[in-house]
């Protein structure tokens, strides 16, 4: 469906919600359209009316393009990409928004599979303030991308607070569940990172000066949009740290917890060993040793073995204190 939003040369601002002819605007004045949904009719309309490249127009029916900027000959094309999580408690899952645009001298097309915030706000903002769209469709584009970008923070701030969270969480009771959701954490922030990263790039071109579709007045917004994505990309940096000593702190208090089950393990087994010893001892079959007739049938050897059973562990134990192994 296309949504057109016109200021002609006189000043007049015109919204029209559902318009199947939309094309290039006229002479003087400015235009911005927006396609929402893959409509294989409305992309050939595109290309016809504006001229649009084949391949520009191939990008848009599929909704899986890296970030970029294209230059053709009378307009850029622009690939801009963002995240949206629902819920505002954990990060379970990353909703990934791809937005298309031809930004030409006097006009904006907009192409998205799926309804985007971002571009609702800024219909909102246009369709009431014709001054909006007075500084120029590149200045719309600002918009749109400015928002896009804004929403990632919320979605990084909860990632960090969970992963300072799970770091103190597994150093004191490390479970299974942790190192699962460390590694499903690790996932959202290469996924970022792989979209974030590139649209940098795509913002710093913008941002320089000397394009003719975009305005030295309107440049300096999109290097604000650049410091953002800068930002967003040394908060992915800092979380992969913050992942990697979550992940440590599990590995070293799991390593940790094996070494206390195993001490005590050897402790206890060296208190048996002397116990089996002496009852191993006692309990020989024989009637008479050298020195000793009749020893098995000793009341007095019974009461040593009985004393010796009871003295050797609770000395060992102590042994044990005195050298601070327990």
């Amino acid at each position: 469906m296309f949504r057109v939003v016109d200021l002609d040369a006189d000043g007049k601002l015109t919204v029209r919600e559902r318009d199947e002819n939309a094309g290039p605007p006229a002479e003087g004045a400015t235009r911005w359209v927006d396609l929402g949904g893959e409509e294989a009719a409305g992309l050939e309309q595109l290309r016809e009316r504006f001229g649009f490249h084949p391949l520009a127009i191939e990008d848009c029916r599929q909704f899986d393009q890296r970030p970029k900027l294209e230059e053709y000959r009378d307009h850029l094309f622009l690939v801009t990409q963002g995240f949206t999580s629902p819920g505002d408690g954990r990060v379970l899952e990353l909703e990934l928004h791809e937005l298309h645009a031809f930004l030409g001298k006097d006009y904006l097309v907009t192409v998205h599979a799926d309804p985007l915030s971002s571009v609702e706000e800024a219909w909102q903002r246009v369709g009431t303030n014709a001054a909006v769209i007075e500084r120029g469709v590149d200045f719309v584009y600002y918009l749109i991308a400015s928002r896009l970008v804004e929403a990632n923070f919320p979605i990084l701030d909860r990632i960090t607070e969970e992963l300072e969270e799970l770091e103190d969480h597994v150093l004191d009771q490390p479970a299974r569940s942790d190192l699962a959701r460390i590694f499903e954490l690790k996932r959202h922030l290469v996924m970022m990172r792989k979209v974030l990263s590139p649209q940098r790039d795509t913002l710093a071109m913008l941002a320089r000066r000397g394009d003719p579709r975009v305005s030295e007045r309107t440049s300096h917004y999109f290097r604000d949009v650049h410091d953002q994505l800068s930002r967003l990309n040394e908060s992915i940096e800092a979380n992969r740290d913050l992942l990697g000593n979550a992940l440590d702190a599990y590995l070293s208090s799991v390593s940790n917890r094996t070494n206390e089950i195993m001490k005590y393990l050897t402790l206890l087994s060296a208190v048996f060993l002397p116990l089996a010893f002496i009852v191993g001892f006692f309990g020989q079959n024989f009637r008479d040793l050298p020195g000793l007739t009749n020893w098995s049938e000793s009341d007095g050897l019974m009461h040593v073995m009985m004393a010796l059973c009871i003295l050797t562990p609770i000395s060992m134990v102590a042994w044990f204190k005195f050298r601070r192994w327990i």
